[in-house]
């Protein structure tokens, strides 16, 4: 009886999975508001109720199954991995943002709880022949809708269709260069391109390493337009952090296919990379025809080139533009003349990220406090805001990195350091192609423009599923057959 409703318990948690791809590209809309504080919006994502809901699952099987729940608990050997959420969970005591950082642990401790979960019932999982075709077709399908939403977003947006309905945040519209840039259900483009990145590599990995026939949707063709579509998307969204880190672990997943598995067919997607490039660029130049501001063709063309090459690629023209307008923009048909908002290259969001950072770094180095252990867990905002360095408690440091000196000091960037090393060693050994590698790299790029956890779940949960993926001995031609 027991037996049943554990193998019950585990077919719930299978699906758990399997909608999990889907379920992280609503990361912002649609969104449950509990109000706000001085230094924090209190909101609730579809990503973090599935969180909760698959802790509890695995809370529940782990109840009951005695077997593994022993198993579960020794955690003799895995003791260091824990060392850094008690650390934050102890940060929480000197934190200067304490509500902040209690719900930021208790993220922590659930995406750690989920990840562990997955990992530990990885036979479970893969013990279902279905298992893999079933997860591919539930990430690269969601992701096909969504693409297919991020162009609809534009079309509306052109055709002067407010926000409430497009959904497209303030500084997307078409008002702000010329051509929309898509921000799907996530809060910013950035965010969006982010989510992007595990899916386009993962559509090039099964180019390479699938040689099979006999699936209607799982097949070659079928991962080569993915590819296309998810890359084309991904350019769309005019995200410089997600397009620069995409690059980046292209270039070393190639690497990584042609030393690891001597396929250098892996070259052979490049240039799939540069037709999207050039395909999205020519689409961004007809939206900027098309749209109701005086811009063409040409000029909507030049001022991508412009602002992905930070200003080094330049057909002339002064660039201006303020970032604060952004949030005069209400929706697409607030147009009171022709002109766009900005001309190109819009170095004060460079600026506002490197100026951010330094206030942070500064901050950090305020005191010897600060430097050992941090501010706390969520007290970055504020902290920099006690000590001047910010007009406002509510704003964050736009780098994962330099955020995570100031919360956690030496102390427990130490911590982490021990972690990333943990986990590589895991990664290292169970990989069979570098794909994994290759997407948590992308994922290190990409911190390097924005911080925070709750709007980038993907970061911590996807590495270990696309793991599975890679490295499963069951064959891919017999198991990705409908």
């Amino acid at each position: 009886m027991q037996k049943i409703k554990v193998s019950k318990l585990i077919q719930i948690l299978k699906w758990f999975v399997y909608i999990l791809p889907a379920v992280l590209f609503f990361s912002y809309y649609p969104i449950i508001s509990f109000g706000s504080g001085e230094t924090m919006n209190f909101e609730l994502s579809l990503p973090l109720i599935w969180l909760v809901l698959f802790d509890i699952m695995g809370i529940v099987l782990l109840i009951n199954d005695k077997k593994e729940r022993k198993n579960f608990c020794n955690l003799k050997k895995q003791w260091p991995v824990f060392l850094f959420p008690v650390f934050a969970s102890l940060s929480v005591i000197w934190s200067v943002n304490r509500i902040r950082g209690i719900m930021t642990v208790g993220i922590l401790w659930l995406v750690y709880f989920a990840v562990l979960g997955i990992w530990h019932y990885r036979k479970e999982l893969l013990k279902d022949s279905k298992f893999k075709s079933n997860f591919l077709k539930w990430f690269l399908g969601s992701t096909l809708v969504i693409c297919v939403w991020c162009l609809v977003q534009c079309v509306l947006d052109l055709a002067g269709v407010g926000r409430e309905v497009s959904l497209m945040c303030p500084g997307c519209v078409t008002r702000m260069f010329g051509f929309p840039h898509p921000n799907g259900f996530a809060i910013e483009p950035q965010f969006m391109g982010n989510l992007l990145i595990a899916p386009t590599l993962m559509a090039g990995w099964l180019i390479l390493h699938s040689n099979y026939s006999g699936s209607r949707f799982l097949c070659s063709k079928f991962f080569l337009f993915c590819f296309f579509v998810f890359t084309t998307t991904l350019f769309l969204t005019f995200s410089r952090g997600a397009i620069y880190a995409f690059v980046v672990g292209m270039i070393f997943f190639t690497v990584m296919q042609v030393v690891k598995t001597k396929k250098w067919r892996a070259m052979l997607l490049w240039p799939i990379v540069i037709l999207a490039f050039i395909f999205t660029l020519n689409l961004q130049g007809i939206f900027a025809q098309l749209s109701h501001t005086n811009d063409t063709y040409f000029t909507g063309i030049s001022k991508v080139l412009n602002h992905l090459s930070l200003g080094i690629i330049d057909f002339g023209g002064e660039k201006t533009g303020d970032v604060g307008a952004i949030g005069e923009i209400n929706s697409a048909e607030t147009i009171v003349d022709n002109n766009a908002v900005f001309d190109g290259y819009v170095a004060e969001s460079t600026n506002i990220r490197m100026e951010l950072s330094k206030a942070a770094f500064n901050t950090w180095k305020g005191s010897a406090k600060n430097i050992l252990i941090g501010t706390g867990i969520g007290g970055a905002g504020q902290a920099m805001y006690e000590a001047g360095q910010t007009d406002s408690p509510k704003e964050i440091v736009q780098n994962e990195y330099v955020s995570v000196l100031l919360e956690f000091g030496i102390v427990g960037v130490a911590l982490i350091i021990l972690i990333i090393i943990i986990l590589m060693r895991v990664i290292i050994k169970n990989t069979a192609s570098g794909v994994t590698l290759a997407i948590m790299v992308s994922y290190a790029i990409s911190l390097l423009f924005f911080a925070g956890l709750a709007n980038a779940l993907q970061i911590y949960l996807l590495p270990v599923l696309i793991l599975l993926i890679e490295n499963s001995q069951i064959s891919l031609r017999k198991k990705l057959v409908s």
